[in-house]
């Protein structure tokens, strides 16, 4: 007891807003670092790695796909057994390994091939050695990003959220909302400054500043350190729901009972949960006593977690499950926002300047996308919000399934208008004989490009608000951070999606000896294909989200609730019962 007194005491001296500027500087700079590599890597690739546009996109959308994939992995080791602490100190330290190896790529010549001259068809491989020191890098850098976004934010709750002290629910507020404001001007810093630098100075300069700002985040978040409210490690949500699954597998083969009864394992033993639900009833036998004597460990603990879950798990389990129809919506989206390798070739070929003193760098029209999804979420929560909620009867105005809706149909004009411009561009492209050079100014202005990437911004704003929103409906309190980790997961899920689609279109599209509608001579190949294709795989995943709708029915009052659930843990949505 004196133990525990010191440690609230000790915690107590800790933590607060101190700490909040090395926390949010930590992030911030990681983030300007990351994405200020990523936005223009595509030219790096294919111009010291002679690697076609579809194969440069497609290793892109793998490391992004692993890099949000590794933030589960991250989230479990840092909650079960390293602590957050420890977490974003070994992500941001690998973090910096990464962009390390990756600026010695620019600085020694032997680690990377000759640039391809322009007209040459033939160029010089990249060796084994080389592209292993590349991958290497991203390797790193995944990591790095699978451990710190998932346990950065949390961090800086465990230093606001004090037992005693409820005024600091204001303040845990008020960080979200400086939290999520540093995410913002950072991403417009990285592809904006970070871009420019690389555009005006080169790969030397341009991969030595993203390790110059990781280097300054690693050491403001170790300098915080004797301020920070360390919070042990302790058992894992994620790692629970595993557990569950992995004990309904096991246990695939045991008969279930025909009625409820009372050999289901529930821990604590006060659980507001009596019996399991009707649905998805394969799960309940991961919660099943067969043997107490083997089962259970004198205290009324399970003695084998992997073999016997709690019924509380189990129903955290299947609302996940519930869920999976609607979440798998939303993959195609981000598919679409996974194109940008190939808008910045685009742009590559036309007029860039906003004046005729300054030329945007290419890579730096996705800042159009981040203003308008800013712009939207003000304008929709300031402005819509307070109109549609006096005629919709929601406090939110439109249902989070609605702007889900939105935002995908949103997502399939942005593509269509893709298709539309590229076509435009190709054609003046091929009039002014730049046929056979893809490095040859267009008599088109790059402005032409905005209007797909504000369309982007806003499908993506609408659809993924409504998508936390609409998983914070279904899961209990208990598995809000759920709701954020299936979000990082489908991003993850896209990114391979989206990396599989192009390696497929350009291998079909190149048999025979056929130019490739991802020709890395976008003159010569049909990008407006592609795009095209894009917009009618947009169009068929509306219409499966439209069929999904329809699993789901909402309450009178805009609510339901499961007799399952806690009076707290309120749902607005439930998956309709099969018949």
């Amino acid at each position: 007891m004196d133990t525990e007194t010191q440690l609230v005491e000790e915690n107590s001296r800790k933590g607060g807003l101190r700490t909040m500027p090395f926390i949010i500087v930590n992030e911030s700079f990681e983030r300007v670092a990351s994405y200020g590599l990523q936005a223009n890597l595509i030219i790096y690739l294919m111009t010291y790695y002679n690697m076609t546009a579809a194969a440069g996109t497609s290793i892109l959308g793998i490391w992004t796909a692993l890099s949000n994939g590794l933030a589960i992995v991250g989230a479990i080791i840092s909650d079960s057994y390293c602590g957050r602490f420890k977490a974003v100190v070994i992500g941001s330290i690998s973090t910096l390994i990464g962009m390390i190896i990756l600026w010695l790529t620019a600085m020694i010549p032997q680690l990377k091939s000759l640039p391809c001259p322009k007209f040459q068809h033939v160029c010089n491989g990249t060796t084994a050695f080389q592209l292993a020191v590349l991958f290497s890098s991203f390797g790193f850098m995944s990591v790095g990003a699978g451990f710190i976004r998932p346990c950065s934010i949390i961090f800086g709750v465990d230093q606001l959220e004090k037992k005693g002290k409820p005024e600091n629910k204001r303040l845990v507020d008020s960080y979200f909302n400086w939290y999520y404001a540093s995410i913002g001007v950072s991403t417009i810093l990285a592809v904006t400054t970070v871009v420019y630098i690389q555009e005006r100075y080169g790969w030397k300069v341009g991969l030595g500043i993203p390790v110059i700002l990781m280097f300054l985040s690693v050491s403001m978040f170790l300098i915080g350190s004797p301020w920070y409210i360390k919070v042990k490690a302790k058992e894992s949500l994620l790692l629970g729901l595993l557990q569950a699954v992995v004990a309904a597998f096991r246990k695939r083969n045991t008969r279930l009972p025909l009625t409820d009864c009372d050999d289901y394992y529930r821990w604590p033993l006060e659980s507001e949960v009596l019996t399991p639900s009707n649905d998805f009833r394969c799960l309940n036998r991961a919660c099943m006593i067969e043997d107490p004597q083997r089962d259970l460990n004198p205290d009324g603990s399970a003695l084998n977690p992997w073999n016997l879950s709690s019924l509380e798990q189990v129903e955290s389990l299947k609302a996940i499950v519930r869920v999976l129809p609607m979440w798998s919506t939303g993959f195609m989206i981000y598919v679409t926002m996974n194109q940008f390798s190939f808008s910045v070739l685009q742009a590559k070929t036309m007029d860039r300047h906003v004046i005729p003193q300054f030329e945007l760098p290419a890579a730096s029209f996705s800042v159009f996308l981040i203003i308008a999804l800013t712009i939207w979420i003000t304008f929709y929560d300031r402005v819509l919000v307070p109109l549609l909620s006096k005629y919709t009867g929601r406090p939110r105005g439109l249902s989070p399934v609605t702007r889900m809706g939105i935002g995908l149909l949103v997502s399939c004009m942005s593509m269509a208008l893709s298709a539309i411009t590229e076509s435009i561009r190709q054609q003046k492209a091929i009039e002014e004989g730049h046929e056979d050079d893809p490095h040859a100014l267009v008599n088109m202005s790059a402005m032409w490009l905005v209007p797909q990437y504000l369309l982007l911004g806003v499908a993506e704003a609408a659809h993924a608000v409504g998508q936390i929103e609409f998983f914070y409906s279904l899961f209990p309190k208990s598995m809000s951070s759920i709701a954020s980790a299936m979000y990082t997961i489908g991003t993850a899920v896209s990114s391979l999606v989206g990396s599989f689609l192009v390696s497929g279109v350009d291998w079909l599209t190149s048999t025979g000896g056929k130019t490739s509608w991802l020709s890395s001579n976008i003159n010569k190949g049909h990008l407006d294909y592609y795009f095209w294709l894009l917009a009618f795989l947009s169009l068929l995943n509306f219409f499966y989200f439209v069929m999904v709708c329809r699993l789901y029915e909402t309450g009178n009052d805009g609510s339901s609730r499961s007799s399952h659930v806690a009076e707290d843990k309120e749902c607005d949505y439930r998956l309709l019962h099969e018949s």
